[in-house]
């Protein structure tokens, strides 16, 4: 196993770490969607934010791994680091600098290994943002295209925290960054062929929904209303709050068939939370799905439009079936 070695500059890069004062912080949404987007966008099931610190290496967002932190000694992002360059291997158990490593002949048993480095504005080196498989796997050039695309999108959340991308009530990410976000993932999965659908839901919550200030009980709605969508909605890569009650959710590898059934079956558990929390005014949506076509959908918001008008149609069809009641 061959042992990371240390940069020329790792006194300021250290120091440039430290300045940030984000090691030992708790996992944030800004990071989580990344990952979460990653996994499902690359079909791995770890996508990690990790920073290497003078003798660990730190993870600041994890998907599919329960660990925190490692040894820098055995870490492959602790090579990464050393060069500008998207470090991979096919599969570790055939790279003479991996094959004995216990992150391969142990938990978490490593064969695919991709990570792209991440540095601070003046240029030093902070950590990476990594896939890895218990797999062998190959990249091709559009996948490490947009492996880069969201390594920079965890550098400028590194590097310009203030950034506005973050919906301050429900933690999802807002319109603006869903929009650059899901223009990159529809890019990559338009040239592999991989089946995309764009869920557009509004929220039903009542006459109260329509104050202008929300009440402490819509926030906290709001609140779990976002976290079901990032956990129980099955194959969700992308999630965002576009306006006051409406949600887009972005659904990997799913037609809309499979995109319908697993709103149908996040609806139930929509229900169920509802009966838990015992709100004054019932948490219903309605919502429309489009699947990803790259002839039609040349942008995002074409999909986002096709998806809106689909609700729509559901909405008018339920009013018109009422009123025959």
């Amino acid at each position: 196993m061959d042992t990371p070695k240390t940069p020329d500059c790792e006194d300021k890069r250290l120091a440039s770490l430290q300045a940030l004062n984000i090691l030992d912080t708790p996992f944030e949404e800004r990071f989580e969607r990344i990952t979460r987007f990653a996994s499902q966008l690359f079909d791995v099931p770890i996508a990690l934010v990790s920073l290497i610190d003078q003798d660990r290496q730190w993870f600041k967002s994890a998907q599919g791994l329960d660990v925190r932190e490692t040894s820098r000694a055995i870490s492959f992002c602790g090579h990464t680091i050393l060069s500008r360059n998207i470090l991979t291997t096919q599969d570790a158990l055939s790279d003479t600098r991996f094959y004995d490593n216990p992150l391969v002949t142990g938990d978490p048993h490593i064969r695919f290994y991709a990570g792209c480095p991440l540095h601070t504005e003046s240029g030093m080196a902070l950590g990476t943002l990594c896939l890895i498989d218990r797999r062998p796997r190959e990249l091709n050039d559009n996948d490490l295209e947009a492996l880069r695309d969201l390594a920079l999108v965890i550098e400028r959340e590194i590097n310009q925290p203030e950034l506005n991308i973050i919906d301050a009530v429900t933690n999802l990410s807002n319109r603006h960054s869903f929009l650059a976000l899901a223009e990159k993932g529809l890019a990559l999965c338009s040239r592999s062929a991989t089946p995309v659908s764009l869920v557009f839901i509004e929220l039903d919550r009542g006459e109260e929904g329509d104050a202008e200030e929300e009440s402490a009980e819509q926030k906290r709605m709001l609140l779990k209303f976002g976290e079901y969508l990032n956990s129980r909605l099955d194959q969700s890569a992308l999630v965002a709050r576009l306006a006051k009650n409406q949600f887009a959710v972005l659904l990997i590898d799913a037609s809309v068939a499979e995109a319908t059934l697993a709103v149908m079956q996040f609806n139930t558990a929509v229900e169920e939370l509802g009966q838990q929390e015992k709100w004054s005014h019932a948490l219903r949506f309605d919502f429309g799905i489009a699947e990803f076509n790259s002839d039609r959908h040349t942008t995002v918001e074409k999909l986002l439009a096709d998806a809106d008008l689909a609700m729509y149609d559901s909405k008018k069809r339920k009013r018109y079936a009422a009123m025959k009641v």
